[in-house]
């Protein structure tokens, strides 16, 4: 991915950017299109240099002007190009007609688009829909769109996949699957989360001129998570300085949900990490990570001399919800202590919904769904909403894992885009609890550790992966990752 940047909008800002941009700057709307056009142009020829041919789809807005500006570039450069119209060009309006008719003024020539007919190129061009979709595609644009997708050949899409709406990164019925998404002016924040990284492919991003101010009035509604490094230590630090970790969690059958999430806070450089688990455990956890202090906790009288000691609490990893955990949920979440809300202590929280400043919960999908008390197809529906009601009902920051996590805080959003399927096994998330924990007990705030454990965990996974394989990636394997990252 290129350098991109930070900010993300919802497509009617991005709208209003380009009416800034078109009526307060003069640039006129038709020279943006042509930009655009030259954009994904350059991209084509730089991603497949031996390309001999294009076909490109184009539908009835100013995604099909687009379309149209790179079909006579293409033209002019020797290649064979094939437009298929889904909808009649000469029923256009404004830019995009014109941008039709200087296409067809070089000779250009449309065939108008069938179901089933033969598709012949190198390289396909998605100028169907733009980033007003707001309905399921149906007729001719699915049909299309389900052609796109039958070709074997790459597929390139115009400012964002047709199909895929570009507020919530969700699927709209149909939607092109591209191997490069070139987006314009301003990132759309639906291409960074939910189901939107099956379907974009590499991004791509061209400001096409814009001046930086007119950037300047308008709020963004998210912003993406980069990476920033950790100040260095002082040369006479000692563990002391270096933060205390106390985990609490580790039902029977579960105690290795607990030593990861120790392990991972040791990783990033915690100084200390305790664990409180069941009794019958506690002297074997530690076997192959002596380091750990292991501790058999029955009570939250035994608990409370633990809690004492711990700079950072997570309460939740292998924690169940039996009678001992709730016991021990309780006595931690009133010890006052910053926390990392995690697994199942997320399950006992949504029985017994509380509100704090200075804790940080971390839920997938379905953990988020119980503490809205709604379905997880209501949270996948718009992900950005949901992450912001987990914060308002909850308080401190609020973590929704998955393709694109997001992280809530006061009002505010963060996407981070680190991470691949192979992180869907067991253990991860505990590991995630860990990493943000052992951040926070060395003294970052709660935003930036929730936002920086989750690009650095995500980034271990992507390392992990990138050296022997997505399929049979341990939460284990991401240790050595961390550590590097974190130095």
């Amino acid at each position: 991915m290129q350098n991109l940047p930070i900010k993300l909008y919802r497509a009617a800002q991005v709208r209003e950017l380009d009416r800034i941009a078109i009526q307060e700057r003069g640039i006129p709307g038709f020279e943006l299109m042509s930009r655009a056009g030259d954009e994904v142009f350059q991209c084509i020829k730089k991603q497949w240099p031996d390309a001999r041919s294009i076909g490109v789809f184009c539908g009835s807005g100013n995604n099909a002007g687009d379309g149209y500006i790179i079909a006579g570039l293409a033209l002019a450069a020797g290649l064979n190009v094939y437009v298929h119209a889904v909808s009649d060009p000469e029923k256009l309006n404004g830019d995009a007609l014109t941008a039709y008719r200087k296409y067809r003024a070089v000779n250009g020539t449309v065939m108008p688009f069938q179901a089933g007919q033969a598709i012949d190129a190198d390289v396909l061009v998605d100028a169907l829909l733009g980033t007003g979709l707001d309905r399921p595609v149906t007729g001719l644009y699915a049909e299309a769109i389900q052609t796109i997708n039958a070709h074997s050949s790459p597929v390139i899409a115009v400012d964002i996949p047709s199909g895929l709406n570009a507020d919530t990164g969700n699927v709209m019925g149909y939607a092109v699957k591209a191997v490069c998404t070139v987006t314009f002016i301003g990132l759309k924040q639906g291409l960074f989360t939910g189901q939107a990284a099956e379907y974009c492919g590499e991004i791509g991003y061209a400001q096409l001129g814009v001046p930086d101010d007119v950037f300047a009035g308008l709020k963004a509604t998210a912003t993406r998570v980069v990476k920033t490094q950790l100040p260095r230590r002082s040369r006479c630090a000692h563990k002391g300085n270096c933060g205390h970790v106390l985990i609490v969690g580790g039902e029977l059958g579960y105690s290795g949900a607990a030593r990861m999430a120790g392990e991972a806070a040791l990783r990033v450089g915690s100084g200390l990490v305790s664990i409180a688990t069941r009794a019958e455990h506690a002297g074997l956890m530690n076997l192959n990570r002596p380091e750990l202090m292991c501790h058999g906790v029955e009570t939250a009288v035994q608990l409370a001399a633990l809690l004492e000691k711990a700079d950072v609490v997570v309460v939740g990893p292998g924690l169940g919800q039996s009678d001992w955990a709730k016991a021990l949920f309780n006595a931690a979440i009133s010890s006052g202590k910053p926390m990392v809300i995690d697994a199942d202590a997320l399950n006992l929280l949504a029985a017994s919904p509380t509100t704090k400043p200075d804790w940080i919960l971390t839920p997938h999908p379905g953990e988020a769904a119980r503490l809205l008390n709604c379905s997880t197809a209501d949270i996948q529906k718009d992900r950005f909403a949901a992450a912001l009601s987990l914060q308002a009902g909850y308080g401190g920051v609020a973590i929704l894992k998955g393709a694109g996590t997001l992280i809530a805080f006061e009002h505010q959003l963060a996407v981070s885009n680190t991470g691949n399927p192979g992180m869907a096994s067991g253990g991860m998330g505990d590991v995630l609890a860990g990493v943000i924990a052992g951040l926070l007990a060395q003294g970052l705030s709660l935003q930036d550790a929730a936002q920086q454990g989750v690009y650095n965990h995500g980034l271990a996974a992507d390392l992990a992966a990138e050296k022997d394989g997505e399929r049979g990636l341990l939460a284990s394997d991401l240790m050595p990752y961390l550590r590097q990252l974190i130095n």
